[in-house]
């Protein structure tokens, strides 16, 4: 600290450049519910910096997480665990009616079995296609959903 000649009581050491001027504004409800959405997903704990970076234009991580992507990948997870225990449990069918029916019967199983495996290829089919068309509109950088691409119209 240094001395005061004019008979003034120093109070401390101050930063050169002191924020000294204030600003005030109003938001209404649907401003205001976005701006403390906006504050949320930057992950910054001060709102007055947060607001200076908006306005000055810094850089600020935001990550927006597609409720309806992530739910799809969880249930496309799912049916695949689902798929791969038919798969186990088709071998083991196979190998008991082959063991424990005589050939004719074993035939007449087998073609009930094999009539359900192609509708199950078909549905397999299916979920390949629409996984497909799932990627191409929300995963791939060219799609117009995409928030990174350039638009294009």
């Amino acid at each position: 600290m240094e001395l005061n000649t004019n008979n003034q009581k120093s109070v401390g050491n101050f930063k050169k450049d002191r924020a000294v001027h204030r600003y005030s504004i109003r938001l209404n409800r649907e401003e205001n519910t976005r701006f403390n959405s906006l504050f949320l997903q930057s992950d910054m704990k001060d709102k007055t910096k947060f607001i200076k970076n908006m306005l000055f234009g810094t850089v600020m991580k935001t990550v927006k997480i597609d409720k309806a992507a992530m739910d799809y990948y969880i249930r496309l997870t799912n049916f695949y665990a689902q798929f791969q225990a038919i798969g186990n449990n088709y071998n083991q069918t196979v190998k008991a009616i082959k063991t424990n029916f005589s050939e004719k019967r074993a035939l007449v199983l087998l073609r009930k079995l094999e009539k359900t495996t192609i509708d199950l290829i078909l549905l397999n089919k299916k979920i390949i296609a629409l996984t497909k068309e799932f990627e191409q509109r929300y995963t791939c950088p060219a799609s117009p959903q995409c928030p990174t691409c350039p638009k294009t119209e």
